[in-house]
């Protein structure tokens, strides 16, 4: 029986993580953030409009690339400005992730969408299980500042830029705690049945 999962979890939360273990374990991995990179080559129209809502200046100095550091500075500043890039960018990207999971499922009985904007996007409705990974805020922000190098002020922005942990606990399945001593993967070997 074929399962699209899907996984998310806040910024720092260990989604990579736990999608490495689901690899590991059989499942075809789409990463929603390689997606998010591949869609601007993908859809030529995504780019004129983020500088129409953003400006010029979240192009890096050939005029034709995007910086996406000075995107997320903007993007990611107000609850108003994120919800301006999602209305971009997340239609795009399901097209697109549609066609990349129905291509998955010739070869895979198990597809896992990993994506952070999963549930924002309606993407979430598609999928059969969802899965949640959570970490306190403390430990997202450290990871978050030594994955990214980032200072605590940008890392802070990033995080503020997502909902409150109670917008995601509630929508998932099931949640997948991946700090201090939890045992991530125990938690998903647990769960093979529903998931496999």
């Amino acid at each position: 029986m074929k399962k699209l999962v899907g996984l998310t979890g806040k910024t720092g939360a260990g989604k990579s993580t736990v999608s490495a273990y689901l690899k590991e374990k059989g499942a075809y991995i789409i990463d929603g953030d390689i997606l998010a990179r591949e869609i601007l080559t993908i859809d030529k129209s995504l780019l004129p409009r983020l500088c129409e809502c953003f400006g010029f200046d979240i192009l890096e100095s050939d005029g034709s690339t995007l910086d996406r550091r000075a995107l997320a500075r903007k993007a990611f500043s107000t609850p108003e400005n994120t919800a301006l890039l999602n209305s971009v960018m997340h239609p795009a990207i399901n097209r697109e992730m549609k066609s990349r999971v129905e291509k998955a499922f010739s070869q895979y009985d198990t597809v896992v969408v990993d994506a952070a904007a999963i549930i924002e996007s309606g993407f979430a409705d598609e999928c059969d299980v969802l899965l949640v990974v959570h970490a306190p805020e403390s430990v997202r922000k450290e990871r978050i500042m030594k994955r990214d190098n980032l200072s605590e002020k940008d890392a802070l922005v990033r995080m503020n830029g997502q909902r409150d942990d109670s917008f995601y606990l509630e929508k998932a399945t099931y949640i997948i705690s991946n700090f201090c001593d939890h045992d991530y993967k125990k938690q998903i070997d647990s769960l093979a049945k529903e998931l496999f």
